[in-house]
């Protein structure tokens, strides 16, 4: 019998990794400071969608409002793209904005071959992908097929457009891990910087499901809410929880190391400490029911943030979708991953008020994470009027908490049992 080898972890903390920028285009909210002001006053952007009027849900978290030439692009640009496109560039435009990197040109700061770009998608352009599919039933022949068709759909497409908008000649990605998409992105960022692979990388996820084939997919896979009231939809650990609610959008971080961020004068608005990646292994859409995978993820990006439970004050946003098996396995792998520690971490889900956005969920809530550590602000679950007593952790229901929070985690669970969970701290010289 072969015996099982003790592989111990170790970390070649050779660089300390920042954010420099952040993006975010969502139903809350085309720019940081908007979906951050509603998300600590609990404003819910789940609307009726007049598309969706003959369909069992007839709601969603659908972007408003938004602008694409407002972000950098020209109309040539977006009548070609999916929006799952346009909503990616608009957050990296965005973040790189915010950041003030420039890897061209006079003002170059960067070398372009050290700038990358990690940006996910769970399933890339679907719009795109119904619509021609539409015109193949009608005309099997194919001759209407849009020659742009594949160029639009692929999910590895944004990332593309984003790296030659900001002429990233670095690495460049486009992780697939369904809900864990942006999060997998973003942790993946963190290593390559970390380890000397990029001086800064564009990292986070788009998503645009909420079209009437996602609706119908995911309803008749009885993962959405059977809900009629859209604001009272999404229900995260609510024992009247009936499942998630879909939603839209895209967010980007850009990470960058500390000495390369310290040398160009940047504005750090947090550090990024941590990142476990594990994998369920156990079924393909619903959660390990003991929590432990997921906690393994936990476990990993605490112990590499350095956690001290005697002085940390913990801010967990979530994965928190509002299903049934999910919130409970999520409840269980915070108490696996911190012990009796789990009873004092200030927790939320703000897919409440989002939706689930899918492959750019983690991303949007890696920013929702950095803002709170910033502002010291815990944003709250809304509608936790009915606590499910499987999920017995402070969910920070119905209103935002303020407290000097030291450390954040983002947690991210998808299909096919990916997981992942990002560390993050306040930046302190």
């Amino acid at each position: 019998m072969q015996a099982k080898l003790k592989v111990e972890k170790s970390y070649m903390d050779t660089k300390r990794v920042v954010v420099t920028g952040m993006g975010v285009v969502s139903s809350l909210g085309s720019d940081v400071d908007t979906f951050w002001n509603n998300l600590i006053h609990g404003v819910c952007g789940i609307e009726y969608v007049e598309a969706f009027k003959d369909m069992p849900v007839t709601f969603a978290g659908k972007v408003k409002d938004f602008d694409p030439e407002r972000f950098g692009m020209d109309k040539p640009f977006i009548r070609k793209q999916d929006n799952f496109t346009l909503y990616a560039m608009a957050s990296a435009w965005q973040a790189m904005q915010q950041a003030g990197l420039v890897a061209e040109g006079e003002n170059a700061n960067i070398n372009p071959y050290r700038l990358g770009v990690y940006v996910g998608s769970g399933i890339g352009g679907f719009e795109v992908q119904y619509r021609e599919t539409q015109k193949m039933i009608e005309d099997p022949s194919g001759k209407w097929i849009s020659p742009l068709f594949i160029a639009t759909m692929i999910s590895n497409i944004a990332a593309g457009h984003i790296a030659i908008k900001h002429h990233a000649e670095g690495p460049c990605l486009d992780i697939v891990t369904a809900c864990a998409t942006s999060s997998h992105c973003i942790g993946e960022a963190f290593r390559a910087i970390r380890h000397g692979y990029a001086d800064a990388i564009i990292a986070g996820g788009s998503e645009h499901v909420s079209i009437p084939l996602g609706i119908a997919g995911f309803y008749n896979a009885k993962a959405l809410t059977r809900s009629t009231d859209p604001k009272y939809a999404s229900l995260p650990f609510n024992a009247n929880r009936q499942g998630f609610v879909m939603g839209d959008g895209a967010a980007v971080l850009v990470l960058e190391s500390l000495d390369h961020a310290i040398e160009r004068g940047a504005t750090i608005y947090g550090e990024m400490v941590g990142y476990g990646n594990t994998c369920d292994a156990f079924h393909a859409t619903a959660p390990r029911p003991d929590g432990s995978t997921q906690a393994q993820s936990i476990k990993d990006a605490l112990t590499e943030a350095g956690f001290d439970p005697s002085k940390d004050n913990l801010y967990i946003n979530a994965h928190g979708t509002g299903t049934h098996l999910n919130d409970i396995a999520e409840t269980i792998a915070c108490k696996v991953a911190l012990g009796d520690y789990a009873y004092k971490a200030h927790i939320s889900s703000t897919k409440s008020m989002t939706g689930h956005m899918f492959g750019a969920a983690g991303a949007a809530e890696a920013v929702a994470t950095v803002m709170a550590l910033k502002e010291g602000i815990c944003p709250p679950t809304i509608n936790l009027d009915a606590p499910d007593p499987e999920c017995d952790l402070d969910y920070t229901p119905n209103v935002a908490v303020k407290t000097d929070l030291t450390l954040g985690l983002s947690n991210s669970f998808g299909f096919g049992g990916h997981n992942a969970c990002v560390a993050f701290r306040p930046y302190k010289g």
